[in-house]
């Protein structure tokens, strides 16, 4: 079972950088400097542009980026709609709690998505929990397919880094899609190979490897106090100290010209490497802006990056293809 076209170049919008604060405990989990106003403007961008699949999440704001979905997107019936559930989420005090294993809290959390997306029906339903064991995680897809067959879903699937994951569910008649981490500086073979075996949907997120890959971050950045990119948690890889990661823009470096051959900006030519590694990648770029969403977009017209430049990017970057699986 398959949503997409297979073989071509489709791309989505994150809505992470849309949904504004959130925290676990002190904590900030969000993106700074989001504006409602602006983010609706960015999500007609995105349709002006040929985007109609977008990537939402109940944690996103903690619900914050559904509602303002909702309003967005009311109307326009050829948009699609990517979701996740599995953290337990307080609107009110914009708190990202703790994972939520519960199988009997699955119809009801996907039914307060529904309700802040103001649809019947989803399109694509993921597990949130990254790294949750499967046979715990076995339970929660049971009650995905059942919502798949009372027409609340049309699909589901896991946002998960390790291809195991991906495997161990991948029989399931429902099981329809992955969101993993990828970019120019990670690499996922073993959950590409995993994916293309099984005719998966590949939907990537951190294309843009949380911003850094979209031109606007030098040394001499720092990051607001209140974004998740300065909160040094072990996964926000990409930026430390509220600055970026001084190697990865050295490899930035590196590399700039090759992602900008052929007339790209940096951030399309990021997804354009990422077209170029697989046509069946789905990217689900970030933004907080139309002007953001707007420039990467243009890479739908640009297509992928030609073989001799990847070949050349892979040759200066440094790569370990035995480096096991991890969540991100």
């Amino acid at each position: 079972m398959t949503l997409f076209e297979p073989n071509t170049n489709l791309m989505g919008m994150g809505c992470w950088p849309i949904g504004g604060a959130m925290f676990s405990g002190e904590t900030s989990l969000g993106y700074s400097r989001s504006d409602d106003a602006e983010a609706i403007r960015a999500i007609h961008a995105a349709l002006d542009a040929g985007i109609h699949l977008f990537d939402t999440a109940a944690a996103y704001g903690a619900g914050h980026a559904d509602r303002l979905l909702a309003q967005a997107l009311r109307g326009r019936s050829e948009t699609m709609i990517v979701t996740k559930i599995g953290l337990q989420v307080d609107e009110v005090s914009k708190q990202v709690t703790e994972p939520d294993p519960d199988p009997a809290h699955v119809m009801p959390a996907l039914d307060r998505c529904l309700d802040r997306l103001d649809r019947e029906c989803i399109d694509i339903l993921l597990l949130h929990l990254n790294d949750m064991d499967v046979a715990q995680a076995e339970p929660l897809f049971d009650q995905m397919e059942r919502a798949r067959t009372e027409g609340k879903i049309r699909g589901y699937g896991w946002s998960t880094d390790l291809s195991a994951n991906a495997e161990a569910m991948a029989d399931r008649d429902g099981f329809v899609a992955v969101e993993h981490a990828m970019n120019v500086f990670l690499d996922a073979p073993r959950m590409c190979t995993a994916l293309d075996r099984h005719a998966l949907t590949s939907l990537i997120r951190s294309p843009l490897a949380m911003g850094l890959l979209g031109g606007g971050y030098g040394a001499d950045s720092m990051l607001p106090g209140n974004d998740v990119r300065a909160s040094d948690q072990n996964w926000v890889s990409y930026f430390t100290n509220a600055r970026p990661n001084p190697e990865f823009l050295t490899r930035l470096e590196a590399v700039r010209e090759l992602l900008q051959s052929g007339g790209r900006s940096l951030a399309q030519g990021a997804i354009c490497w990422l077209w170029g590694r697989s046509p069946a990648c789905i990217p689900l770029p970030g933004a907080r802006t139309a002007a953001q969403i707007t420039d990467t977009a243009g890479a739908l017209a640009k297509g992928p990056l030609p073989p001799a430049v990847m070949a050349e990017i892979e040759a200066l970057l440094p790569r370990d293809p035995g480096a096991p699986d991890r969540a991100r």
